[in-house]
């Protein structure tokens, strides 16, 4: 197998994170490299809840070794406190990815609505249903991980990344 792109998703919040490593291979399928939920404790102060989010994906970076990084754009809700920390975690995970050097791409909702499910009004059951087909994910897993495999296949579907003519 010939990997040609590795994808590092996130799908951006403040109390928990979904994190995916997403992979295409030459002329092939996606696969699942890893998922996971991260989340800090909400009694720590502020600061120190974006330092853990910053370290984690540093060690995810390290571990794994994306090639770019694809996360979903701030969603404004009625809740602006909210916004305003979930704003904070993608500077977080901004700097990650320039520290690592490594390309950023952002999807909003519809776009990744209409990459993994073909309909840009599609519910999340349906948009989870599709996401565990296409990467035949057979574990369980929290919505911010599937979440962040359907950022992750939407980069894949919407980037012409150099390597694809390999």
């Amino acid at each position: 197998m010939m990997v040609f792109m590795r994808i590092l998703a996130i799908d951006p919040g403040y109390q928990r994170l979904g994190i995916a490593i997403i992979e295409k291979e030459v002329r092939g399928k996606e696969t699942l490299v890893h998922s996971e939920c991260f989340e800090t404790d909400k009694k720590l102060p502020h600061a120190e809840r974006l330092s853990l989010v910053a370290k984690r994906l540093a060690e995810v970076i390290t571990k794994y070794k994306p090639e770019a990084v694809a996360l979903e754009t701030l969603f404004f809700s009625t809740n602006q406190k909210t916004a305003i920390k979930v704003a904070e975690v993608r500077g977080v995970i901004l700097s990650e990815a320039a520290r690592a050097h490594l390309a950023t791409y952002e999807y909003n909702p519809m776009q990744v609505k209409v990459a993994v499910t073909g309909y840009g009004k599609s519910d999340k059951d349906q948009v989870m249903f599709m996401t565990k087909k296409l990467l035949r994910v057979d574990k369980e897993a929290l919505d911010d991980e599937y979440d962040a495999m359907a950022i992750g296949l939407t980069c894949l579907a919407t980037e012409r990344f150099s390597s694809l003519s390999n």
